[in-house]
């Protein structure tokens, strides 16, 4: 088992859960509709890849592949580049270069996911 994806999967989703709530207690009247929509949708894409970067490190314990390793750094530095982007974004109007990097955490969690696909077709149930 890939304790350190457990751990990060609890941190980013225990952070998404803070986030959120932040976002609609505290951003709510300062933020454009826009802004918050942008901000809830990296709290939303965290909470997911959270919860997948939590399996991998559970299913890691029964397909022990590079793949399934790959897997899990991918979907943190998706949530890393996605998300945090997506932050970056919605509350620092200055900070528009940060779309950019955007759409690199997206292929990021598209590569975790496929890999984690990839690694449970090569199980082999006993």
């Amino acid at each position: 088992m890939e304790k350190r994806f457990l751990v990060a999967g609890s941190i980013f989703g225990g952070s998404a859960v803070a986030l959120g709530a932040f976002a609609a207690h505290g951003l709510k009247n300062i933020l454009t509709v826009d802004n918050l929509r942008i901000f809830h949708t990296a709290v939303e894409y965290q909470f997911y890849h959270a919860l997948a970067l939590m399996i991998t490190g559970v299913v890691s314990s029964k397909i022990r592949t590079t793949q399934i390793k790959w897997s899990g750094n991918f979907f943190i530095t998706g949530i890393l580049l996605f998300s945090g982007s997506l932050y970056c974004l919605s509350v620092f109007a200055n900070l528009s270069f940060m779309g950019m990097i955007t759409p690199i955490g997206g292929l990021c969690f598209l590569a975790g996911w496929l890999l984690l696909c990839l690694s449970s077709l090569s199980y082999k149930s006993s």
